[in-house]
């Protein structure tokens, strides 16, 4: 589906853009695209890659002519730009709203001006019932998405989302930051050991966006089904494999916004959710824009989602010290930690 064909990646010098890249860059599409606001890490990947097919395009989703200009030409968009640290988002909500929200909006009307094919966007757990700006945020994004999504009746262009928990290793993510303090010889600091939390691996999440390429429908939500891991259990994990099975957790406290498990999917979602093995597909609300539908008409599977139950980190498979060892080792990274290699250069 990607023979010469352009792919456009926002926010494409994040952790997720790199592994798209080891992904695609040796296959047969034609260009790949990385718009992003940052030129020093777009000068880092233009070095470390130095590959013909990557482009590379200086802008912001906030300002919708820089987007324009990317998606010229562009076939498949996979909209990864995001402001995505809680607590950045919690004392600056109105950035989370122009970045996530109307960077979102922008992204999306460039995409349909230009007859870009299929655009994915991707969200996070934090965006099922939110607590905090980031996925309030989030949620409105997916709204965003879905309600553009409605109005393409004519046109070539298909637009959907995934939904994923924690990328372990992922940039600013807990598992570095666990892995830095042993090495430096300070305690590691855990908010609530019962705390849990999704688990997968960069590859897992490309996994996903391909899979929403491939059969999503205008609206979709694609998520996939992942095994979840209580910080206890992580950070036992990490210190078996590094050797120091006794070192110090100090307890530090929930912080603000933070929840003690995260749903992928709430339980009005799981009333219409697509069970498809290895992932649920959460279709969008097909009715149109006669609001007399939403207002005098009901349906009988939201009153029984009342008995349902959403999909969270603390009834979802969970793994156990082996099982999240086994899981951390698929990290390059965390091979080389086991091995005794420490350096914390990215991947």
């Amino acid at each position: 589906m990607f023979t010469n064909k352009t792919l456009l990646i926002t926010g494409g010098t994040g952790s997720f853009g790199n592994a798209v890249l080891k992904r695609f860059l040796d296959t047969d599409i034609s260009e790949i695209r990385i718009f992003s606001r940052d030129e020093k890490k777009q000068d880092d990947m233009r070095k470390r890659y130095n590959h013909p097919k990557l482009k590379f395009y200086i802008g912001d989703v906030r300002d919708a002519r820089s987007v324009a200009t990317a998606m010229r030409g562009v076939d498949y968009v996979f909209h990864a730009a995001a402001l995505k640290q809680v607590p950045s988002c919690e004392f600056h909500p109105m950035q989370a709203v122009r970045t996530n929200v109307l960077g979102t909006e922008n992204m999306l009307e460039a995409a349909i001006a230009a007859g870009v094919q299929r655009v994915v966007c991707l969200s996070t757990d934090k965006a099922v019932y939110p607590i905090n700006a980031m996925g309030i945020s989030k949620a409105m994004m997916e709204k965003v998405m879905v309600a553009a999504s409605r109005n393409l009746e004519g046109t070539n262009t298909v637009i959907c989302g995934t939904r994923y928990g924690n990328v372990m290793a992922s940039r600013g993510s807990v598992i570095p930051l666990f892995v830095e303090q042993v090495l430096a010889g300070k305690p590691i600091t855990v908010t609530d050991p019962a705390m849990t939390r999704f688990m997968m691996t960069l590859d897992d999440a490309v996994d996903l966006v391909l899979y929403a390429f491939e059969h999503g429908n205008n609206g979709d939500i694609f998520v996939q089904k992942a095994p979840a891991a209580s910080v206890e259990v992580l950070t036992k994990a990490i210190l078996a494999l590094m050797g120091k099975p006794d070192h110090e957790v100090r307890c530090i406290g929930t912080r603000h916004g933070e929840k003690l498990f995260e749903a992928l999917l709430s339980r009005e979602e799981m009333a219409c959710a697509q069970d498809l093995g290895d992932y649920f597909r959460v279709p969008p609300d097909g009715r149109d824009l006669n609001y007399a539908k939403f207002v005098e008409q009901g349906e009988q599977r939201l009153t029984q989602s009342s008995h349902a139950e959403e999909y969270h980190s603390h009834n979802t498979t969970r793994l156990d010290i082996a099982g999240m060892k086994a899981l951390l080792l698929k990290l390059d990274f965390m091979q080389r930690i086991a091995r005794g290699e420490h350096a914390m250069a990215e991947d």
